[in-house]
């Protein structure tokens, strides 16, 4: 029954998702399996775009498999591995099982749209919410009830600043900004370019373009001008026009001390983030979207508290590992030289950032990767 104050659901419980992006859309076709009733609001136009990497890594396409989300690879390009480069030395390493897919942002988002209304899940778009109160939430004049509320409004999250979470957030942040170019992608893999000033991180989006983004300190360092220290990218786009509207956001460690408060809880970039260097962003979001459902349906957000904590652990170790490097260009170098020269190393340590492998051997390949870095101090 619908009143003109408040709309009701009838008596299937009803989880309402602030924030229709990638994370927002999976989590609600994960709650739709567990039989919820779904509603996702957004203030925007669907499909949107946004600053993205772009590159999904094998444990998000998993997630998404499991939560019967099946992506159209031909409207991207699957991807094979990492590789670093620097002005010297190259490292790459393979994923251990699968491949990861690289897909444009608003390609991803049209995806995703077409599955979740498959699932049934009411969107409403240019509707932004306006604010919330105890198992409600406010469209403008109107209220809508409901028994579980999820932002994922992203990571200036106005459902975070409502709910009080975003107490005690701790962050350090960089910037990124992102544009695609028509040029056939030259590698298979995802690149990483270092240089003192910034890394670029390369993604093969479709047989025809690759997504090129800046990660920097420097806020107003744009793609353009940051392609002058890479001269070895700047070769292979060869002149290449840019196809999309540069666009940019914030990045880095972000961590909140709770991700949920009462009935509500935060997911993807609201619930905190890790740096956009691991390339981890949309594959956290949506393993967090499997543990939210599971939570929810067995009436326990605390257990979505501990999984959340869980999940983020080893992102937060390779983005801070990672980051490590962006602050000390001489250890970027030996670092980047080590794993070229033991591929081995490389292979496990990325074998760990995708869950393949045991915390114990990836402390073996770090101590390994330690002695060779001490090695080369009196070589």
């Amino acid at each position: 029954m619908r009143s003109a104050q408040v709309i009701l659901m009838g008596n299937r419980e009803h989880a309402f998702v602030v924030g229709g992006g990638p994370a927002g859309l999976v989590a609600a076709i994960a709650l739709r399996r567990k039989g919820l009733h779904v509603t996702v609001a957004d203030g925007g136009d669907f499909p949107s775009d946004k600053a993205c990497g772009e590159g999904i890594l094998p444990e998000g396409l998993a997630a998404l498999e499991r939560l019967g989300i099946s992506l159209d690879p031909n409207e991207g390009r699957t991807f094979h591995g990492i590789c670093f480069i620097n002005a010297r030395t190259t490292a790459e390493a393979t994923f251990p099982f699968r491949s990861g897919l690289g897909m444009r942002r608003v390609v991803l988002h049209r995806q995703l749209l077409r599955a979740a209304e498959n699932f049934g899940v009411e969107m409403l778009q240019r509707t932004p919410v306006t604010n919330l109160s105890s198992n409600c939430v406010s469209l403008g004049a109107k209220k809508v009830s409901a028994d579980w509320i999820i932002g994922a409004d992203g990571f200036h999250s106005r459902v975070k600043s409502w709910t009080g979470l975003d107490r005690g957030l701790n962050a350090r942040l960089r910037y990124a900004f992102r544009l695609h170019f028509v040029c056939a992608p030259w590698s298979d893999m995802v690149e990483v370019h270092w240089s003192q000033h910034a890394q670029l991180y390369i993604t093969p989006v479709s047989n025809t373009e690759v997504g090129v983004v800046v990660l920097s300190r420097d806020p107003q360092l744009r793609v353009r001008e940051a392609l002058q220290y890479f001269p070895q990218v700047l070769a292979r786009l060869g002149g290449a026009d840019s196809v999309s509207a540069e666009r940019g956001a914030v990045t880095g460690n972000c961590f909140l001390a709770s991700v949920h408060a009462g009935k509500v809880a935060l997911i993807g970039d609201a619930s905190g983030s890790v740096d956009a260097i691991t390339g981890e962003g949309l594959s956290l979001a949506f393993r967090q979207a499997e543990a939210l459902a599971e939570a929810i349906a067995n009436r326990s957000l605390a257990n979505y508290g501990r999984a959340h904590k869980r999940l983020r652990l080893r992102a937060a170790i390779m983005a801070r590992m990672l980051l490590l490097l962006e602050r000390q260009p001489r250890l970027q170098e030996r670092v980047v030289s080590a794993l070229a020269a033991e591929p081995d190393i490389f292979r496990r340590m990325l074998a760990a950032h995708v869950g393949h492998i045991s915390p114990i051997s990836l402390a073996t390949a770090s101590a390994r990767l330690g002695l060779l870095l001490l090695a080369s101090n009196f070589s």
